[in-house]
């Protein structure tokens, strides 16, 4: 489905990734961690047309994408939730949530789309006139991924989706995004929070100073001696 080969991108002189290859299949979640600052969010910013690289190729179901307008790349099936949901405070829940349907395609799917984020989360269904200003950390989340599955993705990136959450909101809302897992959409889950990736990924890849530097079966990364010291605490 995606196939990222060998990117550099830049912001002006400053390099931010360097030969960074991955690859998303039909059905599967792939994981990146790493540290903060290190080039995953520009991985995500790439993919969806955001940053051009300066070298390497980025394609979606077999098309070229480098260089494409981002809302032709939304057209294609991939959509991007950034980090920190990014709503409009003063508009409701429902017209946070029409908007993520812009595009033709996911416009003509607006009322199924809509069924579907609320069958994910029914909280959300008696909130649907309530300003997102009114909601608490948790719900506006819960926006912010639905306003993403009404894009009709079929690639959904969710950058850092647990980011402020309380751990048991965390705990909540990464089961809600297993749901759409299991649903059969594709995704690139980027979280700090190492068990999170580990729990829902199908591969992970450790992203540091803007370079993959491990990549592989979850089993296979978590195991890794430099990763068990660095990330989750076994000595």
């Amino acid at each position: 489905m995606l196939e990222v080969e060998d990117i550099d991108a830049f912001y002006g002189k400053f390099q931010v990734l360097r030969g960074v290859t991955l690859s998303v299949r039909e059905g599967e979640t792939i994981g990146l961690f790493g540290p903060n600052g290190h080039g995953k969010t520009s991985i995500l910013k790439t993919i969806s047309g955001v940053l051009v690289p300066e070298k390497g190729t980025v394609k979606f179901n077999g098309v070229t994408t480098n260089g494409m307008a981002p809302e032709r790349i939304v057209d294609m099936g991939t959509v991007h939730v950034p980090q920190g949901s990014h709503l409009f405070p003063q508009m409701t829940v429902r017209e946070n949530l029409t908007l993520g349907a812009y595009s033709r395609l996911a416009w003509a799917d607006r009322t199924t789309n809509l069924e579907r984020v609320c069958k994910i989360f029914p909280q959300l269904t008696d909130r649907m006139n309530q300003k997102c200003s009114s909601l608490s950390g948790g719900e506006r989340q819960m926006v912010a991924v639905g306003r993403g599955l009404m894009g009709s993705a079929k690639l959904l990136m969710l950058d850092e989706p647990t980011m402020g959450l309380a751990p048991r909101l965390a705990r909540e809302l990464m089961a809600k995004i297993q749901e759409i897992k299991d649903s059969g959409t594709s995704m690139i889950l980027v979280e700090q929070n190492i068990v999170y990736v580990s729990d829902l990924a199908d591969r992970v890849y450790l992203v540091e100073n803007g370079s993959i530097r491990l990549s592989g079966k979850k089993e296979d990364v978590l195991s890794d001696e430099y990763v068990k010291t660095a990330y989750l605490g076994v000595s």
